[in-house]
């Protein structure tokens, strides 16, 4: 599992804790939505006093927050290795949606846990959400968007790769239909942010490219 990047260094107990919760969380939620889920389910699960969930988190749905928090802590460290050397902010962004997408398509019940919490992605000013929110700075301050990217281009953004995700997720589609998904979705994606068409074309067919490798 991914270490959470947003929490702070705790004794070994406490983070054993922590880290038994967000497991049974992370199986748990996979299959059914917060609400259908008791805390009692979820300390049996862990092995935990319900005493020790309280300690963690305020209520069932700040838990569900940070359960799917860890598996965007995941997808952003994929991102971040496979952005590494992109230095065209254009092709950084479209390279997160890609990892997205993969990641759908190899782990689609822990997909299904970050879909489920959709406060953690919608959020523009969240931490998880920094990358890409440079990316889309640094586009627009080359002029390579349109100039409301500045104000919704995070949102955009997140929500397209959210839906591509409950695409492959849920139609579990062959590889080369979910390329095929990918492709049209960064095509429309980056028309919507403003991208250049030729600039587009040849992003996505670097980054479809580096996907299928």
């Amino acid at each position: 599992m991914a270490t959470n990047a947003l929490s702070t260094a705790k004794p070994p107990r406490i983070q054993r804790t922590r880290a038994a919760l967000i497991a049974a969380g992370l199986d748990l939620i996979a299959s059914r939505p917060i609400d259908a889920i008791a805390i009692d389910e979820v300390v049996a699960a862990a092995g935990v006093a319900k005493g020790s969930f309280f300690n963690h988190f305020a209520d069932k749905h700040a838990f569900a927050e940070a359960v799917a928090a860890e598996v965007r802590a995941e997808v952003e460290e994929e991102v971040t290795r496979a952005n590494a050397g992109r230095t065209d902010p254009v092709a950084r962004i479209a390279g997160g949606m890609a990892v997205a997408a993969a990641y759908a398509l190899r782990s689609p019940r822990r997909a299904r846990v970050l879909l489920r919490g959709q406060r953690v992605a919608a959020m523009a000013d969240h931490p998880l959400n920094r990358g890409l929110r440079a990316d889309i700075e640094a586009a627009r301050a080359a002029g390579l968007l349109r100039p409301e990217a500045e104000a919704s281009g995070v949102a955009y953004w997140l929500g397209l790769c959210q839906m591509v995700m409950i695409l492959l997720v849920e139609t579990r589609l062959p590889e080369a239909a979910a390329a095929e998904q990918l492709g049209e979705m960064l095509a429309m994606g980056l028309a919507g942010l403003g991208v250049a068409e030729a600039h587009a074309a040849a992003v996505i067919g670097e980054v479809l490219e580096s996907w299928r490798a």
